[in-house]
């Protein structure tokens, strides 16, 4: 393949793949307070009619988010201080037309319950509002670090495979720590 033909190839596949992630945004927020690092994230634009689709044939859907906090070294890359994943699974029943819905933290239960509401599984599945995920204990006092939130969908919803990506999208919070 000439060296043309190469390159026009890598911008139509950056052209068909830049609407698979741009639709999928992550909003972080997060603060230090009482020795544990709270995190709030929002993932917008994820509940497409493909992942509606997908819960609604019964087949369990899974949202994954991976979450770290890390310290930004120069030169070096960055340091990860801690990590946690969430995962959030919904299971239509199309016999008795409800969702069950589960969330584990770090492979464990955290939540079960069951809805009719279609909105309410919805913003299951993509909104977290001040969760307690990291301690304090071990964060050096004066220093900015970083939270990371990389979402990922179970079943994939595009056709498309980066064998090296493994987020459909992500994004990061800074802060300082100040005990």
């Amino acid at each position: 393949m000439r060296p043309t033909h190469t390159f026009w190839l890598s911008v139509l596949l950056a052209a068909l793949t830049a609407p698979l992630v741009a639709a999928d945004v992550v909003r972080v927020t997060s603060v230090a307070r009482d020795g544990k690092v709270w995190v709030s994230f929002e993932l917008s634009g994820a509940f497409t009619p493909e992942v509606r689709d997908a819960i609604h044939s019964g087949l369990p859907t899974t949202f994954t988010y991976d979450v770290d906090i890390r310290r930004d070294v120069p030169l070096w890359p960055d340091r990860t201080l801690a990590s946690a994943t969430i995962a959030v699974t919904v299971t239509y029943d199309t016999l008795t037309r409800r969702h069950q819905l589960s969330r584990s933290l770090n492979g464990h239960i955290e939540a079960n319950r069951v809805t009719e509401d279609e909105e309410d599984v919805r913003h299951w599945l993509t909104v977290f509002d001040r969760l307690p995920l990291f301690a304090t204990s071990d964060l050096e006092a004066n220093t900015e670090y970083y939270v990371r939130v990389r979402a990922q969908t179970q079943p994939h919803d595009s056709w498309f495979f980066w064998p090296w990506d493994r987020g459909l999208a992500s994004a990061n919070s800074s802060f300082t720590f100040i005990p």
